[in-house]
C-alpha cells in the first residue's frame, strides 16, 4: 500500500546519507542556502513534469492521460524522495549552524510560518484549482521548513511562544510516538472497513460516514498496542541495533569516491 511505498523510498534515502551528510557538513550557511534553494528547484521541476499531464489542476483531463500510476511514480519516486530529505537535512545543518547572535535575531513566532503553510493548501478549493503537487512544492515544504527551523530556535530561547511549547507537551509527545505506526496502520484497517469487495464479504457494504470516529479510534488503539509492543520493545530496538552494525561494517566506504 502507499505507506509502503513511501517507506521504500525512504529507505533508498537514508541509504545514501552518509555520502550526503559529509558534503553537507563542509557547507557554509550561504552554500546550505544555496542548495536548498537548487533541491527545491529540482523538487519544483519533478512536479511540473508530473502537472503537465493534467494542465497544473486537481482534476485530469482529459481523464486518460491521468493515471494513477503517475502521480504514484511522482509522490514516491525514490529520487524525489532523496530531494525532500536532503533539504530537510540541509535546514537541520544551517539552524546548527546559527551563532548567538543570530538566535536573538530570529526571534519570530512560529505560528506566523505555520499558519501560511497551511493556509498554501487552500489553493485547491480556489478558482486556480492547483493541484497538491505543484502547492506542496513551491509553497508548503518550504513554508513547513521554514516553520520547523524557526520553532527549533524558539524552544532554545527562555521563553518560548504558546505554538512551540504546544508541540513540546507531553500529549503531542504521545501522538508524535504514533506517527509511524498510524502512519502504517491507517491504510489495511481502512480497507477492512471501506473498501468494498473486503467490506462487503465482513460487513455487507462498506461503513457509512458515521462510522469514520469509530475507524479513527480503532486506528489509534492499535497504533498505541504496535508503538508499546513493538516500536518501544527493548528485543526490537537490540536488533536493530545489530542489524545496524552489522550493515555498517559491511557498507563503510562504499559510497566514497576511492579505491
Amino acid at each position: 500500500n502507499q505507506p509502503t511505498w513511501f517507506l521504500s523510498a525512504l529507505t533508498f534515502s537514508n541509504l545514501t546519507m552518509p555520502a550526503i551528510l559529509r558534503f553537507v557538513a563542509r557547507l557554509s550557511k550561504n552554500g546550505l542556502h544555496k542548495l536548498f534553494a537548487a533541491l527545491t528547484a529540482v523538487s519544483v521541476l519533478q512536479k511540473f513534469s508530473y502537472s503537465d499531464t493534467s494542465h497544473f489542476r486537481t482534476r485530469c483531463t482529459p481523464r486518460a492521460l491521468c493515471h494513477p500510476l503517475i502521480w504514484n511514480l511522482t509522490r514516491f519516486h525514490p529520487f524525489s524522495a532523496l530531494v525532500e530529505v536532503a533539504m530537510g537535512v540541509v535546514a537541520a545543518r544551517s539552524v546548527m549552524l546559527d551563532t548567538e547572535e543570530e538566535s536573538k535575531c530570529f526571534r519570530v513566532n512560529p505560528l506566523a510560518y505555520f499558519v501560511a503553510a497551511h493556509a498554501s493548501l487552500l489553493l485547491r478549493v480556489t478558482r486556480f484549482d492547483y493541484n497538491d503537487a505543484i502547492i506542496r512544492s513551491t509553497l508548503f515544504v518550504p513554508l513547513y521548513t521554514r516553520f520547523l527551523m524557526t520553532m527549533h530556535r524558539d524552544c532554545l530561547s527562555a521563553s518560548p511562544f504558546a505554538i512551540t511549547r504546544f508541540f513540546g507537551s507531553e500529549a503531542m509527545k504521545f501522538m508524535g510516538g504514533l506517527s509511524l505506526p498510524v502512519f502504517i496502520l491507517h491504510g489495511p484497517i481502512g480497507q477492512i472497513f471501506y473498501k468494498k469487495a473486503v467490506a462487503a464479504r465482513l460487513w455487507g457494504g462498506p461503513m457509512p460516514r458515521r462510522f469514520f470516529p469509530v475507524y479513527l479510534l480503532v486506528v489509534l488503539l492499535c497504533s498505541h498496542a504496535v508503538n508499546e509492543g513493538f516500536v518501544k520493545s527493548a528485543r526490537v530496538q537490540q536488533l536493530a541495533s545489530r542489524a545496524t552494525q552489522w550493515l555498517a561494517a559491511r557498507t563503510e566506504g562504499m559510497l566514497q569516491d576511492a579505491a
